[in-house]
């Protein structure tokens, strides 16, 4: 096929497609869908080789957020059944993080519902940063915590933070649909804020809130734009109790098209599959792994995620392997305009000169969004929607901010 050739030579030179060429891999058919991901695959493994960065989220503050998102089962008015609690303490963050760790992630997100942090919470979550790193040597650590006010970012990275995540979720002609208690320019100020202070800023979408076609290009060129290091695809858990509780628009060869978009137009950036790919891909997860090289380890902020152990079986039986924590995550180039880059921690942070960062999240307060909504897409070329599934949604009970081990 002539489009995905050209793709490919376009994503070797790191090259941008045309807004034309994006939307025509969503708009490929089921019998091409190997040949797209056969024709991504090659982009990724060019810039990433065969290896699989493990990341692993800690819910700081679940629930009782005063912003409005839609998709967020931590969202003002939810009626959804997740754990409610305050700030974890330092040490309990940390107990939770060294789970993840201990299962093969070399990231910790840490994530907090609300719309922003106060100063006292910057210095709480400072703290938290500071005990996670003392106690394990190598670790990257994410935060994730909602709108930035002036300053914030700086200290969060005198701290020990590596990078900061605020997704985008979904285009800008579209945002006011989803949210109506802060704005997208709101989101993408937080994103610049967070580069600016040597922070790898991380950004990225939701699918399957209803979007069109249009919509996904329209957010990941403007993902482009930002030139994040990491970009987290998050595929919508319509949740009982949210707005958008009916929204089954995704199959997943919907979510794969989708991964393949988003790895050509942006082909030496770290792809993650975040919240909702054990409920929209399902058994073609290892498929997903061609395109991303990224992927939340266990379970999500107030959903629960595939086993730990079958996420480490599911990398080595496809033919991947888990990023080793000495292991440069960007390629040459990028890392080297980060002064170090993610996973290397030999200079100033893991972002490239433009900005990146970390993860994506579910129904994780502001910007931070997994198991509550999550994603990019949900599409026109979806002709009707599927029943709703609610059995393939479970709410997390093990974890942070209970006394039951977490699923790493």
């Amino acid at each position: 096929m002539d489009l995905l050739n050209t793709l490919v030579d376009k994503g070797l030179r790191r090259e941008l497609p045309t807004r034309e060429e994006a939307l025509a891999v969503l708009a490929t058919s089921d019998d091409d869908l190997l040949d797209v991901v056969a024709a991504a695959g090659k982009v990724r493994r060019h810039w990433f080789g065969r290896r699989v960065k493990l990341n692993y989220l800690v819910n700081l503050k679940s629930g009782l957020c005063p912003e409005d998102c839609s998709y967020c089962s931590q969202r003002l008015g939810s009626k959804a059944d997740i754990l409610k609690y305050t700030w974890l303490k330092p040490d309990e963050a940390s107990q939770a993080a060294a789970a993840g760790l201990a299962g093969g992630a070399k990231r910790v997100c840490l994530v907090a519902s609300g719309r922003g942090p106060t100063d006292r919470d910057v210095d709480r979550v400072s703290q938290t940063i500071k005990a996670i790193k003392e106690q394990n040597d190598g670790v990257e650590v994410c935060a994730c915590l909602g709108l930035l006010s002036d300053g914030q970012a700086e200290r969060l990275r005198e701290a020990g933070a590596d990078a900061y995540n605020h997704n985008l979720n979904t285009s800008e002609g579209t945002y006011g649909d989803i949210t109506t208690t802060h704005t997208y320019a709101d989101r993408v100020d937080t994103v610049q804020k967070a580069h600016a202070a040597g922070l790898s800023a991380c950004s990225g979408l939701i699918a399957g809130m209803g979007e069109t076609d249009e919509d996904l290009v329209d957010v990941v060129f403007s993902l482009r734009e930002l030139d994040p290091d990491s970009v987290p695809v998050n595929f919508l858990i319509p949740f009982e109790g949210t707005p958008l509780a009916k929204e089954w628009n995704l199959t997943p060869q919907r979510c794969l098209r989708i991964l393949a978009m988003v790895r050509f137009v942006c082909p030496d950036v770290e792809v993650r599959i975040a919240g909702g790919r054990e409920v929209h891909l399902r058994t073609m997860q290892p498929l997903a792994l061609h395109l991303a090289n990224s992927i939340f380890l266990g379970d999500y902020l107030t959903s629960e995620g595939q086993a730990g152990k079958a996420d480490l079986e599911m990398i080595a039986d496809a033919g991947f392997e888990v990023e080793g924590a000495g292991e440069v995550t960007l390629p040459e180039h990028r890392a080297a305009a980060a002064g170090g880059g993610c996973g290397s921690h030999a200079g100033a942070g893991c972002g490239s000169d433009a900005g990146a960062g970390c993860g994506a999240h579910e129904g994780g307060g502001c910007g931070s969004h997994e198991g509550a909504g999550g994603g990019v897409c949900g599409t026109a070329a979806v002709a009707t929607a599927a029943e709703p599934r609610a059995d393939l949604v479970a709410v997390r009970r093990r974890g942070a901010g209970t006394d039951l081990a977490p699923n790493a």
